[in-house]
C-alpha cells in the first residue's frame, strides 16, 4: 500500500526559474529532469535528504494558472497491486500508465480530488 508522500506538483509559469529558485536559493537538489517528449519536462527537486519531492510543472501545458495548488502523488512500492488493492475497497482508479520515468495510476477522491500513485 501507499508508502509517503512521494510528490507535490507545483504549477509554475517557469520551470527554469523555478528550478533557480529551489535548486540555487533553498539549496534542493535536482531528483528528476526528463524528457517528457513533445517538449514537455518532468522536473523533480528535494530537499537535501528529503524523500517528499516537487515536481515543478509547466501550468500552461495543463491549462492551470502558475500558483495554483499543490497535486499530491503518493508513493508506493507496487502501483499494480495498490491499484487492485485500491479498487477492491470501491475507489475508482485509472489502470497502471508505465512511462520511462515510473508508473503511475489516478486515484479519484472526494470533492473531485485527484491524486497519484506512483513508483519510480
Amino acid at each position: 500500500m501507499i508508502t509517503h508522500i512521494g510528490t507535490a506538483m507545483f504549477y509554475v509559469s517557469d520551470q527554469e526559474e523555478s528550478l533557480r529558485f529551489y535548486r540555487d536559493i533553498l539549496g534542493f537538489s535536482v531528483v528528476t529532469d526528463q524528457d517528457m517528449g513533445g517538449g514537455a519536462r518532468w522536473l523533480e527537486v528535494a530537499p537535501p535528504g528529503g524523500s517528499t519531492t516537487i515536481a515543478l510543472h509547466d501550468a500552461a501545458a495543463d491549462g492551470k494558472l502558475p500558483g495554483d495548488g499543490a497535486y499530491l502523488t503518493f508513493a508506493c512500492d507496487d502501483v499494480a497491486r495498490t491499484v487492485d488493492e485500491l479498487r477492491a475497497k470501491g475507489a475508482q482508479v485509472t489502470d497502471p500508465d508505465e512511462q520511462p520515468w515510473g508508473t503511475f495510476a489516478f486515484v479519484e477522491g472526494p470533492d473531485g480530488h485527484r491524486v497519484q500513485i506512483h513508483r519510480k
